[in-house]
Order: structure tokens, then C-alpha cells, then sequence
């Protein structure tokens, strides 16, 4: 089993899409495959089709270990793989875990009992770094880092990375990034055109190959409960995340 936290600092860089849309993609491409939302907004699991209003259980109840994943676990009704779910109640977990043990680790711990059931296991962070990320950080394998080819992109991308790193030497030492994912991609802007050789000359084969254009259909999906490349299989962003999901299992097959 194979865990990968989808993670960025910055908001608003296309984190839920792509957990959303690489577990589908992963699905059909033969794996088994469960996402963890660790955002108290719930997104990932109502993006999936789970409705965070009627969670018996969540992944609130597994970090304060009142609940197994197992227990909590949903399936999605057309994507193919498992969700544990968040809601609003995820916010105040974050209170509750300040003066427990081993706090940081709990998802850790909830994972081991699991392991035989999944090929990938994909975490949805929250942008801040928090109690909730640093719980998906120690257990994952690598981080999976979804960015736009903006300046500002770049700076949110240094922070990422110094914090990976103090992850790595203090709690995670085999956590590592896996690579970068350009998102929401525009070919026709120069800025965009830059920012992405930049990525490419300074990260080299940690740049994904894949690249997610800009699509519609993309945005229209998660309104309806399922992830892009089930909703409209033949868009092209459908098309992309079907490559990326290809990607990362070769990918994983090398690091790991």
C-alpha cells in the first residue's frame, strides 16, 4: 500500500480535483484505491459523492480512534474506490488532539489496520499547515504537490518544501516529494509557458509529465457528485488525469 498526501500551501491550486480525479483514474486503470479528506470542508467527499451532512462516521472519529477506517469507510457509487469522509466536525479535531499522545500520528496508526485493502491511498490536505496535515504528512509515502504555473506559485512551493523537509528529519524519514503536478495549464500564456521551464530545469524529473489543462468540465463535475473523468470521460482534462494516473503507478513502482 502506497500513501501519497496531495498537498500545497497556497489554497486554491486544484488539490481536491486531483485527489478526486487520480483515485477514479487510478480505478480504472485496475487499482484499489481509498482517499482520506483531512479538510474540515468536506470537498473531496461530497466531490466523490458522499454527502458530508449524513457521515455517521468520519475521519474525525478515527483520529480521536472512536472508529476504524474500516468501520467509517464509504464507496463511491460510480468512482470505484473508497472514501473516509470529513465534515465540519474535522475543525474541532484539531482542538481536541493539542493535548493527546502521539497526536501527529494517529492516521498512521488508523493505516496499518487497512494496509492489505488498497493499492493507493490518496490524503486530501487542507492549505494550512496544521495539525490535520501534519497527521497526513507522517503517514505518507511522498507528497503529491498539484500547482499553477504562476510567480506566486513558486514562493507557496519553497514553504511546501522547507516543511517536507523539517517532516522528514523530525517525524517521516521516508517521506519525500513524489513530484509536481501542473494544473489548470493554459499553453497560450507565455507567463505559463516560463514558469513551467522554470519548474522543469530547477525540480527535473520531479515534474510530472502529465500536465491538467484548464477545462470546464472539470469545474462542472464535482457540482454533480463525481469525479471529472467519470462524469465526461472524453474531456480533456479527463483525458489527462487518465494519464496521470498511468504516470503514478509506473512512478511509484520506481521510488518506492
Amino acid at each position: 500500500m502506497q500513501v501519497f498526501c496531495v498537498a500545497n500551501q497556497k489554497g486554491g491550486v486544484g488539490k481536491t480535483t486531483t485527489t478526486v480525479n487520480l483515485a477514479a483514474g487510478l480505478a480504472q486503470v485496475g487499482q484499489r484505491v481509498l482517499i482520506i479528506d483531512l479538510d474540515p470542508q468536506g470537498n473531496a467527499t461530497m466531490g466523490s459523492g458522499v454527502d458530508k451532512r449524513a457521515l455517521e462516521l468520519s475521519v474525525y472519529d478515527v483520529l480521536l480512534e472512536s472508529s476504524t477506517i474500516a468501520e467509517a469507510r464509504q464507496r463511491t457509487d460510480k468512482g470505484g474506490y473508497d472514501v473516509l469522509g470529513a465534515n465540519r466536525e474535522l475543525a474541532g479535531a484539531e482542538i481536541e488532539l493539542v493535548s493527546v499522545e502521539r497526536r501527529s500520528e494517529r492516521l498512521r496508526g488508523a493505516l496499518v489496520a487497512v494496509e492489505a485493502d488498497y493499492d493507493f491511498v490518496l490524503i486530501d490536505c487542507p492549505p494550512s499547515l496544521s495539525l490535520l496535515t501534519l497527521n497526513g504528512l507522517c503517514s505518507a509515502n511522498g507528497v503529491i504537490v498539484p500547482m499553477q504555473c504562476e510567480y506566486f506559485a513558486l514562493e507557496g512551493l519553497t514553504d511546501l518544501v522547507n516543511t517536507i523537509r523539517q517532516v522528514h528529519a523530525n517525524l517521516n524519514p521516508q517521506l519525500q516529494i513524489i513530484g509536481l503536478l501542473r494544473v489548470m495549464f493554459d499553453n497560450r500564456m507565455t507567463l505559463q509557458q516560463q514558469v513551467s521551464e522554470q519548474l522543469k530545469s530547477h525540480f527535473g524529473d520531479k515534474v510530472f509529465d502529465a500536465v491538467i489543462p484548464r477545462n470546464v468540465r472539470l469545474a462542472e463535475a464535482p457540482s454533480y457528485g463525481q469525479a471529472g473523468v467519470v462524469f465526461d470521460p472524453s474531456s480533456r482534462g479527463a483525458q489527462a488525469y487518465i494519464a496521470f494516473a498511468n504516470e503514478m503507478v509506473e512512478r511509484s513502482r520506481l521510488v518506492l
